[in-house]
């Protein structure tokens, strides 16, 4: 009998010990994201279209090529922002802070660029896209992969 009291409390105190967050509803991450292309893709997008092919259809002879250009500096940006406050514009917009999943209190580079890596992937995936939306705890594939999550303020 002691035993049995014995396993149920170290359960109980592994559940508590764990912390608890409340990850960000995919609304709000959606928005953000919208936020963040505007602010920050759309600026890129114009300067390889316009400034450095020309036109569109410059860009479109050199297709691989041009999205290298758009998104390595994207991904520039995007790692800049998280790294020194942990929000992107759209994140400070919607009052969201990506955090690390496995208790540090900073995220580390390579787990941010594994997390831009990992979302380029899913990005190709519907179900990727999706998978936000099937999950109780609302993470995404990416968010999953790199153990990071976005979380209100």
């Amino acid at each position: 009998m002691r035993w049995r009291q014995s396993k149920r409390g170290a359960k109980k105190e592994l559940k508590t010990s764990l912390p608890s967050y409340s990850i960000a509803p995919f609304t709000q991450r959606f928005k953000a994201f919208v936020v963040d292309s505007f602010m920050l893709l759309m600026p890129i997008l114009y300067i390889v279209f316009y400034l450095i092919y020309g036109s569109r259809e410059g860009f479109a002879a050199h297709m691989l090529q041009g999205w290298l250009l758009i998104l390595i500096p994207y991904g520039a940006l995007t790692l800049l922002f998280l790294k020194r406050n942990a929000q992107t514009p759209g994140y400070k917009a919607y009052d969201l802070v990506l955090i690390d999943l496995s208790g540090k209190q900073k995220l580390s580079l390579l787990q941010l660029l594994a997390r831009y890596l990992f979302m380029l992937l899913t990005a190709f995936t519907i179900i990727g896209l999706f998978l936000p939306l099937l999950r109780k705890d609302n993470l995404a594939l990416y968010d999953i992969l790199s153990q990071t999550a976005p979380i209100p303020k």
